[in-house]
C-alpha cells in the first residue's frame, strides 16, 4: 500500500532530472570518500573463521546484531512502511521481504555463488531510491501506473540477502554445522529485523501523529533517496577502486 502524494509535490518532475541528480550524487560520493559496506565486524569475522560444529546462539546474536546495524537494510525498510498503518499489511510486506531475504542468503552461501558485494550492494541502496521515489508517487506521475509494491519488495528482499551472502563466502566458515550455523544466523537476522521495525514504527507513530507529517512526508522522501544514491555512490567507487 502507498500513499498518493499531494499535487503540490512537484518535484520529481521527469525520470531524466531524478537520474541526473542520481548521477551527480554517485560522482560526488565516488570523489569524496572510500567505499565502505555494512558487513560482519573484524571481530566476528574472526569468530566465524575459527570456530566449527553447530553453535546456535552465537550465531543467532551475530544474524541480530547484522540487521540492528545494518542501515541500507533500515533505510529500505523504513520506506516500505513509510506509508503503511495497519500492521497486517506492515506483516505482509516484511514477510516478503524476509522470504527474499532469507532464500538468497542461505542459497548463495551453500551453493557458493559469487557476485561481487560491490555491486549487490549498490543495487541494494539503489532499492532504497526505488522505494523513496513509489513513496513520492513519481512512478504513477511520471509512466500513469503504479509498480507492484509487493513484487518489488520480494525482488530487492533476494537483493539484500545476496548482499549478506556475498560477505559471509569470504569468511570460509566451517562446514561443520555449517547449515545449522546459517539458519541460526538467518533467524538471528529475522529477529534483529523485527526489533529494529519495531524501534521504526514507534517512532513513526509519534511522528505520523503530529499536523507536519504529511507536509515533511515528501521532503523525508526525497532525503531518503539522496541517501540511497550515497550508499550506491560508495558501493561503485569500491567497486571501480579495488
Amino acid at each position: 500500500m502507498t500513499a498518493t502524494i499531494p499535487r503540490w509535490a512537484a518535484w520529481p518532475r521527469t525520470p531524466a532530472g531524478v537520474c541526473l541528480l542520481g548521477l551527480l550524487i554517485l560522482l560526488l560520493s565516488g570523489l569524496l570518500t572510500a567505499a565502505f559496506a555494512h558487513g560482519v565486524a573484524d571481530g566476528d569475522k574472526g569468530y566465524i573463521q575459527e570456530t566449527s560444529g553447530f553453535l546456535f546462539w552465537p550465531f543467532l546474536y551475530l544474524g541480530a546484531k547484522h540487521m540492528v546495524t545494518g542501515y541500507d537494510h533500515l533505510l529500505f525498510l523504513l520506506g516500505v512502511i513509510f506509508f503503511l498503518y495497519r500492521m497486517k499489511d506492515i506483516g505482509i510486506y516484511v514477510t516478503l521481504f524476509a522470504i527474499g531475504h532469507s532464500s538468497t542468503l542461505l542459497l548463495g552461501v551453500l551453493t557458493d555463488i559469487s557476485v561481487s558485494s560491490y555491486l549487490v550492494d549498490a543495487i541494494i541502496g539503489l532499492s532504497v531510491v526505488y522505494k523513496a521515489l513509489d513513496n513520492m508517487g513519481a512512478y504513477q506521475r511520471w509512466f500513469g501506473f503504479q509498480p507492484n509494491t509487493k513484487a518489488a519488495t520480494l525482488v530487492f528482499g533476494l537483493f539484500h540477502g545476496f548482499g549478506l551472502a556475498t560477505k559471509l563466502q569470504d569468511f570460509n566458515m566451517s562446514p561443520d554445522g555449517l547449515i545449522g550455523n546459517l539458519l541460526a544466523f538467518n533467524v538471528g537476522v529475522e529477529i534483529g529485523q523485527l526489533l529494529a521495525l519495531g524501534a521504526i514504527l514507534i517512532v513513526m507513530g509519534f511522528w505520523r501523529k503530529t499536523s507536519g507529517f504529511y507536509r515533511h512526508a515528501y521532503g523525508a522522501n526525497v532525503v531518503l533517496m539522496t541517501l540511497g544514491f550515497i550508499l550506491a555512490g560508495y558501493q561503485l567507487a569500491g567497486f571501480f577502486v579495488a
